[in-house]
């Protein structure tokens, strides 16, 4: 069986397991009600037809729903001993972590797809420009992708769900909160940390700018956070 075909097989498992059990469906309700619940309810004082505060309000539900997506990817399967199975089959462990990178990916790229009723009623009131609304979902996707690896690599570290939920969350929140306090900074300590935050690469793909230094950025923290995941299942199974 070829690379590709083990971590696919993978990822349909995973993500036809997230609608085996109630974590899906209550995640994304709870994501759904909330953005939709802040959103409309500022929406009329704006004045105009835009969709940056639906990517604002969804990109911060994002940090508490994401690890609650991802804390029992390796944890339970860890605490359960079926991980011990799975790494003595003929796949590796990078098919494996790659394989629910994608799986979870998937269930995220369904939520977003909830979402799109939302800029579509926009455009019914108003004249909506679809250009920011493009590359906010671009931005999401990248984001999100971000925060499951971090996800993944804190359910690698451990055994415990509600664990790996408090860390990716802690991590998660860090890269949210980096960038609010610094006026408080020196000036070389405050460049390094805004460069560090979600925040400043996605928030110029609300308005409309996709650059390449933001989906580097991204795209570097998902590969650190797989690779602190594949380190640690490796570790496992020379352990």
């Amino acid at each position: 069986m070829s690379a590709w075909s083990n971590t696919f097989n993978i990822a349909r498992r995973e993500f036809r397991g997230y609608f085996n059990g109630p974590v899906a469906y209550i995640v994304l309700c709870l994501v759904m009600l909330a953005v939709g619940f802040f959103f409309w309810e500022t929406f009329f004082l704006f004045g105009k037809a835009t969709a940056r505060e639906m990517f604002r309000w969804l990109s911060i539900v994002l940090y508490f729903a994401v690890p609650a997506l991802t804390m029992g990817l390796l944890a339970e399967e860890k605490r359960t001993g079926t991980i011990e199975l799975l790494i003595t089959m003929p796949v590796t462990e990078a098919q494996v972590i790659v394989g629910k990178f994608l799986g979870v990916f998937g269930l995220f790229a369904v939520l977003l797809l909830l979402t799109l009723p939302y800029p579509i009623s926009i455009s019914s009131l108003g004249n909506l420009d679809w250009g920011p609304v493009v590359t906010g979902y671009i931005g999401l996707l990248l984001k999100g992708g971000a925060l499951i690896a971090v996800g993944i690599a804190a359910s690698a570290w451990t055994d415990n769900q509600i664990v790996a939920f408090f860390i990716a969350l802690a991590f998660s929140v860090s890269f949210f909160v980096v960038d609010k306090f610094l006026p408080l900074m020196p000036a070389n300590l405050a460049s390094i940390l805004e460069w560090l935050a979600f925040d400043y690469h996605y928030e110029s793909m609300m308005r409309g700018v996709l650059a390449l230094r933001d989906v580097l950025y991204f795209l570097s923290i998902i590969v650190i956070g797989l690779g602190v995941a594949f380190r640690a299942l490796e570790s496992r199974r020379w352990s």
